[in-house]
């Protein structure tokens, strides 16, 4: 059975990157964009990764541009903007669909193994989030309403059951 981190990505910098090396932590992958009322989720996140980043936990960003065209840039101004911005630290990747035809295989994946309400499998916007346990299994998917914070408990305890 496959795993979150059976794929690959190309990270913000250019380079493919195995998303096995983060293999043994706890990952909230999460699409992203610059111009979204769910942009200052940035800060959020990013409290996140540094709360618990010690602890085995990381958040990967992919930047989308499938939802109002709300991620007009290219890979270095979404970088700049991010760390401008909110001092954002954690893995930021190259801007990837989540949906449709071209949709990276890494969020089909996420899609098949967290659907949505009622089963769906679209995303629905920026911002979806998803939970991956330190082995690569997806545990849940979060609605880009759902502010970061409010997966504190969830992270914890897959943190410590992962100990």
């Amino acid at each position: 059975m496959a795993s979150a981190y059976d794929f690959t990505a190309r990270t913000i910098e250019g380079r493919e990157q195995p998303i096995g090396d983060y293999r043994g932590k706890v990952s909230l992958i999460v699409n992203t964009a610059s111009k979204c009322g769910f942009t200052p989720q940035y800060e959020g996140l990013e409290a996140l990764h540094q709360r618990y980043c010690d602890r085995g936990f990381v958040v990967l960003g992919f930047p989308c541009n499938q939802f109002g065209h709300q991620e007009p840039g290219d890979e270095t101004e979404i970088s700049r903007f991010c760390e401008l911005n909110y001092g954002v630290s954690f893995p930021l990747f190259a801007k990837v669909d989540v949906n449709g035809d071209e949709a990276h295989p890494l969020f089909q994946h996420l899609k098949q193994e967290a659907p949505g309400i009622l089963g769906t499998q679209a995303i629905k916007w920026n911002f979806t989030k998803f939970l991956v346990d330190h082995e690569g299994k997806v545990v849940r998917r979060y609605a880009p309403k759902t502010e970061p914070r409010e997966l504190e408990s969830d992270i914890e305890e897959l943190l410590e059951a992962s100990d």
